[in-house]
């Protein structure tokens, strides 16, 4: 799916380099047809590097997708250079008026405080519930999935006795499922974080299904049953070194953090990981752009609701 970006945003030229199809805004507009429209929030300290890996796995397929990049206009990001949020970004008071296909919210490193607790949850609050009448779907990823499970449906988040670090396995729950269609029987995906969700409780919700998990990282994807709704507790985003740099990242603050499981070879740190995610990253993305935005999305992006 070529994605329409800016000519200028950094993503641009590794993409190319990758030979992953983009198409700058100028080429776009000689196409008369209608691009998908997508919301990308982005909560990750490192939104460079976000932005690349997420617009890697939309870049594969004949549709056109064009990108419109948020911030939370209540919390100042000290990662990233002003100059590009203010060349690239807006704010949810500049998109509020408008309907998108689809939205994705990534992680944020603020999974050990409570969601009240955080600067720009009301602002995230806002962008949630306005995503009911303006979005036909919305993917939510790990710290969102769970600030999303906990505020359109009330589970709670259950913190963890130490980090979920590492590469596991996962399985398909709802085989039929559109979702999770040509998934392997097994298949793995990254997880980073401090916190879960329990099975229990997302089971007393009706709404909710359960689509993958696994035995080790517990629930992995989960859905609304009108598919508006989508919750990956994961990051199969993840680039080839990004666990490695962040287990280097917590070595060099002193953090007490375990080596990332069934990710280097021979548990070396010096060997270059394996990755195992790629294949299912690429099939998780393209199935919620196809199945549960472009089948589902209407020709009149007004008339969404």
């Amino acid at each position: 799916m070529p994605i329409k970006i800016p000519g200028s945003l950094p993503a641009n030229k590794i993409l190319n380099s990758e030979n992953i199809f983009v198409m700058t805004e100028k080429r776009a507009i000689t196409q008369d047809i209608r691009p998908l429209k997508i919301a990308l929030v982005n909560l990750m300290p490192t939104k460079i590097t976000t932005e690349t890996q997420l617009l890697r796995l939309l870049g594969n397929s004949p549709l056109q997708v064009e990108f419109d990049f948020i911030n939370t206009a209540t919390h100042n990001s000290k990662n990233t250079p002003s100059a590009h949020l203010s060349s690239f970004y807006k704010d949810f008071e500049m998109i509020k008026e408008q309907k998108y296909d689809g939205m994705i919210i990534t992680g944020a490193p603020v999974e050990k405080m409570e969601f009240e607790e955080v600067d720009y949850w009301d602002e995230l609050k806002k962008i949630m519930e306005w995503s009911n009448t303006n979005v036909t779907s919305t993917l939510h990823i790990c710290w969102a999935a769970q600030a999303g499970l906990y505020y359109h449906f009330g589970v709670p988040k259950i913190s963890l006795d130490k980090k979920l670090f590492g590469v596991f396995e996962h399985r398909t729950v709802r085989k039929k499922a559109m979702l999770v269609r040509g998934f392997d029987d097994a298949f793995y995906a990254p997880h980073s974080r401090y916190t879960t969700v329990s099975k229990e409780d997302i089971q007393k919700v009706g709404d909710l299904q359960i689509m993958a998990e696994s035995d080790e990282a517990g629930i992995y994807i989960v859905t609304s049953r009108d598919k508006k709704k989508i919750f990956v507790t994961g990051h199969s985003e993840y680039d080839r070194l990004t666990l490695h740099e962040e287990y280097m990242r917590d070595l060099d603050k002193g953090a007490d953090i375990d080596m990332p499981k069934n990710y280097y070879p021979g548990n070396n740190p010096k060997n270059t990981p394996i990755m195992r995610w790629r294949a299912h990253a690429n099939l998780l993305f393209t199935n919620w752009l196809n199945y549960y935005v472009y089948q589902t999305t209407p020709y009149d992006i007004t008339k969404i609701k």
